[in-house]
Formats: C-alpha cells, structure tokens, sequence
C-alpha cells in the first residue's frame, strides 16, 4: 500500500463541494498529512460556511463549479489532486428540478474536467459517483462495480452515471488519472438536516425536536448505511493507489440495515416520545433494498470498514448536540 501521508504533503489539493458533510470531514482528514493547501470551492447552495475547518492551509472560495471565471481562479493555484464532490444532490431533488440537476451534475463536472486536463499536473481525480445511482433494479446484489444499469428512476441516478461516462472519456482520451468513488448511503458528523438531505440527519433532527419519524415505506427496506469515515479512509486511499486509476470502486459498509431497526435506535437516543409514522413510498424509490459488494475496494485499496453502524449514530447524535444552534439556524425543511 502507497504511503498515503508522504503522497499529500506539500501538495495543492481541490475540493469541490468542500462544504458538505462528505468535503468538510475530508478536508479535515487531509490536514493530516500536511499539504500545503487545501481549497474548498463551494457555492453554499446546500452547505454551510460554519462547517468548513478552521485551518491556515484552507482556503475556501465561494462558487459555482459551471463559473468560468471561478474555475480560472481556482486552477491559478495549480491543485494535483481534485477530490471533485459537488453536486446537486439527492434524487426527490433532481426530480423536483431535474434541468438544474443536469446543469450542476453534468456540465459543472465536464467543465472541471476540461480544466483539470488543460492544467496538465493532475495526479489524481476523484469523483463521488452514487452507488445507490448507477445500480438499477436489474443490477444484482450485493451490487458489483461491473453491473451498472441504463434503467433509472431519477435524473440524479442518470447524472450521476454520466459524470462517470465524462470521467472515463477522459482517461481514455487524455490519460487524466481519474478514479470514480461510488459512495453507498454515506452519514455521519457534519450532514446538516434539511429538505433534500439523507435520513439520518433528519431523523435526528425530528427526533431531536420530538416529532414523529416518517418512513415511507413499511420499515423492512434496508441500506448499506456507511460511516463518513470509512469513505474517507477509502476516498483517501483512491487519491494515491496507482491500480485505483480508471476504476469505479464501490465504497460501502458491506452490510444493511433496515430502516425501522434505524428510526428506533435514533428515537431511543433522542428520547423521543413521538415514535414513528407510516406514509406511502415514493413513486421513484423503488429500491427496497441496498447493499455494496466491496470486495473490489478491499483487493485494490486494501479497504476495512472499521465503524460500527449504531456507534455511527451515536457519534452523529454527539455531533448534533454539540452544534444544535447551528443547526437549527440552518435546517430548511
């Protein structure tokens, strides 16, 4: 294995959507191995500023990825590793707004594709692809890298898909280094509640405030919840392992859980007294079920996830505790 910290240091290092839960804990995890810069380009249209490390080496520029004129300013300081993490994010979303979704998923990451070739020292681009996007209903699981499906039910499941075409066109053309993470039902510290956000956090949220948690669905569906550390041990890993390049890698937990046995974990946390409410399921989440194979990340990125699933939610609980003004200054529902 590639000596992770002796790889990042002294180095320049582009984080789009370095705002994010995913972002701001891997911005956090790479001053650690003592870069000399670390630029998080962020539009804040999802995100929160109070998020972001404190730290002499982060820069944060506030902007969109599509901006020409960002872009040039951004690729002034030279970064060698992109960690390209921007998106809008989340499939009611894309639903609800699927021509932004395309703009943002789409041309936001061909155009920092095209300055990351024209730039000509990148040594590792790293995408955020969507392990619960590109496999479909005729994918097989535990889900494999090698069984992608055409037959989607959001514009985000289909742009998270061709953000992997366009990185891919650019290996084979340009030799660029890329390297396409497939995250699977990413939580933890740093996910602030919201709208269009993921379950956990606004389960919490609601339990927090003692209002009843709403599963669509009957409870039994599970996900292959993953604790934000694991990816970053795994999105850390592809930044520097030379057989990563080219591959789409599957970043899991490698196991589900179901969403009742979830909702009551947090309500018992929380101490909530509303319990739980049943609503119909979504017409698009026809997915009752998720879970990574991460056999691949464990072959070539010698990948263990070390978290505990519950232990994750405590610690996301803790988090929330530790920054309830914020976050409630911040949740937008």
């Amino acid at each position: 294995m590639k000596d992770i910290a002796n790889s990042y240091k002294g180095e320049t290092i582009l984080i789009t959507g370095g705002a994010g839960c995913v972002g701001s804990n891997l911005a956090r995890k790479l001053t650690e191995y003592d870069p000399e810069k670390i630029i998080i380009l962020d539009d804040l249209s999802s995100s929160y500023k109070w998020n972001i490390p404190q730290d002499d080496r982060i820069e944060f520029i506030q902007g969109d990825i599509c901006d020409d004129q960002v872009l040039k300013w951004v690729f002034k300081s030279k970064p060698s590793y992109i960690f390209h993490l921007a998106a809008h994010f989340a499939n009611q979303n894309s639903v609800d707004k699927p021509e932004k979704d395309l703009k943002v998923n789409g041309l936001g990451i061909l155009k920092v594709l095209e300055y990351a070739q024209l730039s000509g020292n990148i040594k590792r681009f790293v995408y955020s692809s969507s392990g619960c996007g590109v496999y479909g209903l005729d994918s097989k699981m535990p889900f494999k890298e090698d069984d992608i499906s055409i037959s989607l039910h959001t514009p985000y499941q289909v742009t998270k898909l061709l953000g992997e075409l366009y990185t891919n066109y650019f290996y084979n053309l340009y030799d660029l280094p890329i390297a396409n993470a497939r995250f699977f039902n990413v939580f933890g510290p740093g996910e602030v509640p919201g709208k269009y956000r993921n379950v956990i956090p606004n389960f919490m949220y609601w339990a927090m405030n003692e209002q009843p948690l709403p599963i669509t669905g009957d409870g039994s569906e599970t996900r292959d919840w993953t604790y934000i550390d694991d990816i970053l041990q795994g999105l850390t890993r592809m930044g520097v392992v030379e057989e990563a390049i080219g591959e789409s890698i599957n970043l899991g937990s490698g196991h589900d859980h179901r969403v009742i046995d979830m909702a009551n974990k947090i309500n018992e946390i929380c101490d909530n007294p509303a319990g739980i409410e049943y609503k119909p399921r979504r017409n698009w989440d026809a997915k009752t079920k998720l879970l990574s194979s991460i056999n691949k990340a464990e072959k070539i990125l010698d990948y263990k996830p070390q978290h505990d699933f519950y232990d994750g939610i405590e610690n996301t609980h803790d988090w929330f505790v530790e920054n309830w003004d914020n976050i409630q200054k911040s949740a937008e529902f």
